[in-house]
C-alpha cells in the first residue's frame, strides 16, 4: 500500500518530509500567533472607543513662579496656543486658568498666570491643558439653577442660564470624557443675545446615571437623553430651541435632529468641531497612535456587530452606518453652522468639509486654522462669538445689532 504523505512529495527522504511538517507547523503557530495579537490589539481598542474617557496628562509643569505668576510648560501643540486656557492639576491646585504666551523655546513655554497662585502652592509635574477656561457656573457671574432632566436612565442634572424673554433656548452638549464645565465657554455670547442656555448631561459621562452597560454608544443612544432636555426645554415655554455640540455632541446633536420627536421645535445646530463620520475620526486616531490598519479595521468590524459585544464591552452593535452624517445628508432638515479648525489634531475637519459640500443649502462651514480640537473660543474668541451671532441672525433668530456677549 503506497502512503499518500509520502505520495505528496514522491523521492523525498524521510527527514525531508518530517522537516516540512515541523516548518509548516511553525508557520501556523506564527500566524495563530498573529492573528491572536491582531484580535487582542482589536479588543483593546474597541474597549477604548467606547470606554468613558478619564482625563489623562498631556504636558508637565516644568516651573511656577508665584512671584511674578508664570508657569512654564512643556511645550505641545496645545500649549504654545495663543489664548486663554485652563490646566487640571494636582496637590494644591486642582485647577488653574492660563493666559497669554509671555516666551518660548524649542521645548518650554511659558504663559501668565490668571488664576492666582500662593507662594506656599505645590503642584504635582504631571498636568492637562484645556479649553474649557471656565470649570464651574458660578464664575460666569450670571443667574442660573441647578436643573433635573428626566430621561430613560433617570435624572441627569443641567444648569439652566436664564435669558430674554425665555422664547429661544440653546442646549449645550459636551463631548466625549468632559463634563459639562466644557460648554460653560458659549453661554455669556448667547445670554448676550436674549437665548436662554441649558447646559445638560447625559448618560455614563460621569455626572448623569450609568446606562446598563456603561458604555458609550457614540451618539446612537445619547440623543434621547439631550431630546428629554429638548423636551423640558419646550415645557418651560421655549418655543425654538438650538442644540450646540462639541466634538462628540456634535455626534450627538446630529442624531437628535434626525431622529427627534421635537423636530418641529430645533431651529438649527451650532457644532463645534464636531464628529460627523466616527469612521474617519477612529481612522484618524489609530494613525497618529500608530496603530496598524488591520488592527483598527478588526476594531471597527467588531464594535459593528452584535456578537463581539461581549469582548469590547459595548452592551450592543454601534451602529456606525447610522451615525455617518455625511452619507445621510440628504435626510438633514435643520440649519447648521458647523465651526472647525484644520488643524483639530483630534477630530479631522474632512468630514464637516464634506457635509458642507453634500448640503449647502443647510450647512455653514466656518474653517479655523491653527485653534486645535475645542478650542476655537480660546484660540479667537471675537471671531468665534462673531461666527455665531451672524448665523443667529441669518437664521432670523437675533436682530443683526444684537449686544455682544462679556
Amino acid at each position: 500500500m503506497v502512503d499518500s504523505r509520502r505520495a505528496a512529495m514522491p523521492g523525498a527522504s524521510p527527514a525531508l518530509v518530517a522537516g516540512v511538517r515541523a516548518a509548516l507547523a511553525v508557520l501556523s503557530l506564527a500566524l495563530a500567533g498573529v492573528l491572536g495579537l491582531l484580535a487582542a490589539g482589536s479588543v483593546r481598542m474597541a474597549r477604548r472607543v467606547v470606554t468613558p474617557a478619564r482625563r489623562v496628562p498631556d504636558t508637565r509643569i516644568l516651573s511656577l513662579d508665584t512671584a511674578a505668576q508664570t508657569i512654564t510648560l512643556a511645550r505641545t501643540p496645545d500649549t504654545e496656543l495663543p489664548g486663554r486656557y485652563g490646566l487640571f492639576t494636582s496637590g494644591t491646585a486642582d485647577y488653574i486658568k492660563l493666559g497669554s504666551v509671555l516666551s518660548e523655546d524649542e521645548v518650554s513655554v511659558k504663559r501668565k498666570l490668571l488664576t492666582h497662585v500662593g507662594s506656599d502652592a505645590r503642584l504635582a509635574p504631571e498636568a492637562a491643558f484645556s479649553g474649557w477656561y471656565y470649570d464651574t457656573p458660578e464664575q460666569l457671574h450670571l443667574p442660573y439653577t441647578p436643573e433635573l432632566i428626566g430621561s430613560t436612565v433617570g435624572p441627569c442634572p443641567a444648569w439652566l442660564f436664564p435669558a430674554g424673554d425665555g422664547d429661544t433656548w440653546v442646549v449645550q452638549v459636551h463631548g466625549r470624557g468632559t463634563t459639562r464645565a466644557e460648554c460653560l465657554r458659549a453661554v455669556p455670547v448667547f445670554h448676550g443675545l436674549g437665548i436662554t442656555t441649558l447646559v445638560v448631561s447625559y448618560r455614563n459621562d460621569g455626572e448623569a446615571p450609568r446606562s446598563r452597560s456603561g458604555a458609550y454608544t457614540l451618539g446612537a443612544t445619547e440623543w434621547r437623553d439631550v431630546d428629554a432636555a429638548v423636551g423640558f426645554a419646550r415645557r418651560r415655554g421655549a418655543r425654538r430651541v438650538i442644540v450646540m455640540g462639541w466634538s462628540m455632541g456634535g455626534a450627538i446633536a446630529l442624531q437628535l435632529s434626525l431622529n427627534s420627536a421635537h423636530g418641529d421645535s430645533i431651529a438649527g445646530l451650532i457644532l463645534e468641531s464636531p464628529v460627523v463620520d466616527w469612521r474617519i475620526v477612529l481612522d484618524y486616531q489609530a494613525r497618529a497612535m500608530r496603530v496598524p490598519p488591520a488592527v483598527s479595521g478588526l476594531a471597527i468590524e467588531a464594535l459593528k456587530t452584535e456578537w463581539a459585544s461581549p469582548l469590547t464591552r459595548s452592551g450592543g452593535a454601534i451602529p456606525f452606518d447610522r451615525l455617518d452624517v455625511v452619507a445621510r445628508a440628504a435626510e438633514l432638515r435643520h440649519p447648521v453652522l458647523i465651526l472647525h479648525s484644520d488643524d483639530d489634531g483630534f477630530v479631522p475637519s474632512d468630514a464637516s468639509h464634506d457635509l458642507a459640500v453634500a448640503r449647502p443649502d443647510l450647512v455653514d462651514l466656518n474653517v479655523f486654522e491653527v485653534a486645535r480640537h475645542t478650542k476655537l473660543w480660546n484660540y479667537d474668541q471675537g471671531r468665534w462669538s462673531d461666527s455665531i451671532r451672524s448665523w443667529l441672525a441669518a437664521q432670523g433668530l437675533v436682530e443683526p445689532a444684537a449686544s455682544t456677549d462679556r
